[in-house]
């Protein structure tokens, strides 16, 4: 193949994301790096941990997880039952909640409580009020102890949290691999 034959334009364009597609992959790299970095962090919260006031932003919560606070429920918008386990590995119904909290600042000014684990799908009566628990993912706070009289859910863990970072690399190594690929056979069959 004869680099004076490829036609101009498409060699630019294939070059162009060629390029990009290696870029997002070494950003993918990166990003392994620093979500390894933050699971670390998170299984590294002592259990006695002092409590955190619940945090308005996503970052706040991104930086806060698997630690212990507290809000004021103010009013219940809406509650729903989902599947759930329980603290020693039962499935069952987690009933959560979504509360107005009473005294958000700026920022948000709701947080989803999962309020306890039970066999079945009602869920309780349960109109506001202080919770205390473990915030995990999202923002839930998963409350500890567990109220309306239900049972305890499994606390957030770490581990279930999925670094496929580098997976994500891999394939956009790959997608560039084939772009280039498919460019060269191609120009090779224009060519030939």
């Amino acid at each position: 193949m004869n680099l004076r034959s490829l036609p101009v334009l498409p060699s630019l364009i294939v070059a162009a994301a060629v390029a990009a597609m290696i870029a997002l992959g070494f950003w993918q790299l990166g990003r392994a790096d620093e979500k390894e970095a933050l699971l670390a962090s998170y299984r590294n919260v002592p259990q006695d941990a002092a409590p955190v006031e619940y945090p308005l932003t996503d970052e706040g919560i991104e930086q806060n997880l698997y630690r212990a606070t507290t809000v004021q429920c103010g009013e219940v918008v809406s509650k729903r039952d989902i599947v759930g386990t329980n603290s020693v590995g039962v499935k069952g119904w987690a009933h959560l909640a979504t509360c107005r909290l009473a005294s958000a600042g700026e920022g948000a000014d709701e947080a989803e409580i999962a309020l306890g684990w039970s066999r079945t799908p009602q869920g309780p009566d349960w109109a506001g009020g202080e919770v205390t628990g473990m915030l995990a993912p999202g923002g839930k706070i998963v409350a500890d102890p567990p109220l309306a009289g239900l049972g305890p859910l499994a606390k957030p863990d770490p581990a279930d949290l999925p670094n496929n970072h580098l997976s994500y690399a891999v394939q956009w190594f790959l997608f560039a691999l084939t772009a280039l690929v498919i460019f060269i056979l191609a120009v090779r069959k224009k060519a030939g």
